[in-house]
């Protein structure tokens, strides 16, 4: 019964969970043995949490998961639950997909994973069904679902757009509290979104290039691969546009803005990784196929963009900064030991 009860609270809690802030969807780190490097992608998450971020994204496009193996997937989930658990920020783990009954089995299956705060499930890809079938999606998704449910709407990857009035229907459904809204800029249906929001559903920003002028329109944050570099200065920018310092957040947006570009000149994570290893921070910039290396040229240009945002005025130190805390244990002997 106890245990009952703990669970209990645990998914009232997890379902009272709005998003707001910046979120870092981890890239999954390769040792030169080609497998995941746990205690790097455990210290890189770590760093970004030292540097403001509001919590991580575990099994995003970025970390590569369509190429990790089911085990993998579990490792990279175990790792970066131990850290949000020690640290006491939300985990958000990508899941589902477009088979919608093989979704709610998987979503009904994060219930026994307190640390996680809420899934990111992408509109369904390729099929194209009606803003009427995505709604029913959804729908059954939310109902199964042991976390709540941030919808990932990015229309030139799954050839389903979605106006603003499906896009706030969806934030009117039990148990979906956000939406990662990434359609490679600033349209009509977006400033209209952003205009008459639900309540308790959250916009963030998904496309790295457009996160200031989201912030501007209203939007609570971003999931942002650009941000496990200038960390602070992400944060810096949200906490700017929810200030009201526009002074601040212009010129500050227009430089992270030149920033996500160069990072995302070639497929993402690649050129992420290539930075991240160069900084020391990540033991290679190994990617998996079908994703290609950056190339140098790509890595140089980021590299100096980031020195001259480095160069600028420092941001204030985000509130709340902890010392990292010592992990309980290392990720590789976690991960050996569930083998």
């Amino acid at each position: 019964m106890a245990h009952a009860y703990v669970q209990e609270q645990a998914d009232v809690q997890a379902r009272e969970f709005t998003p707001h802030g910046i979120y870092v969807p981890l890239v999954t780190p390769f040792g030169i043995d080609g497998r995941p490097d746990l205690d790097a992608l455990e210290a890189l998450a770590h760093s970004v949490l030292d540097a403001g971020a509001a919590g991580l994204v575990a099994l995003g496009t970025t970390g590569e998961v369509g190429a990790l193996d089911p085990e993998e997937r579990t490792a990279v989930i175990d790792t970066c639950a131990r850290v949000c658990r020690r640290r006491g920020v939300p985990l958000i783990v990508g899941a589902g997909g477009g088979a919608t009954e093989t979704a709610a089995r998987e979503l009904a299956e994060l219930g026994g994973r307190p640390e996680i705060s809420a899934a990111l499930v992408i509109v369904p890809a390729f099929v194209r069904p009606s803003p009427e079938g995505v709604l029913a999606h959804f729908r059954r998704l939310a109902a199964a679902s042991a976390v709540p449910l941030i919808v990932y709407h990015i229309p030139y990857r799954t050839g389903r757009p979605l106006d603003a009035a499906t896009l706030r229907a969806l934030g009117t459904l039990p148990g979906v509290v956000g939406i990662k809204h990434a359609v490679g800029g600033v349209d009509q249906d977006t400033v209209s979104l952003l205009g008459d929001l639900p309540d308790g559903f959250a916009v963030l920003a998904g496309d790295d290039t457009f996160l200031s002028p989201l912030l501007a329109l209203g939007a609570a944050g971003g999931i942002l691969a650009s941000a496990h570099l200038a960390t602070a200065r992400f944060t810096a920018l949200a906490e700017a546009w929810h200030d009201g310092d526009v002074a601040r957040a212009r010129p500050l947006g227009h430089r992270l803005a030149r920033l996500s570009t160069l990072l995302f000149a070639e497929p993402n994570p690649s050129v992420v990784k290539a930075v991240l290893h160069a900084q020391g921070r990540i033991p290679t910039p190994d990617v998996r196929l079908p994703l290609l290396p950056a190339s140098e040229a790509s890595v140089a240009a980021a590299l100096k963009a980031l020195a001259e945002l480095e160069e600028s005025a420092e941001p204030e130190e985000p509130a709340g900064l902890e010392e990292p805390a010592e992990p309980e244990e290392s990720a590789e002997a976690v991960a050996t030991a569930a083998v």
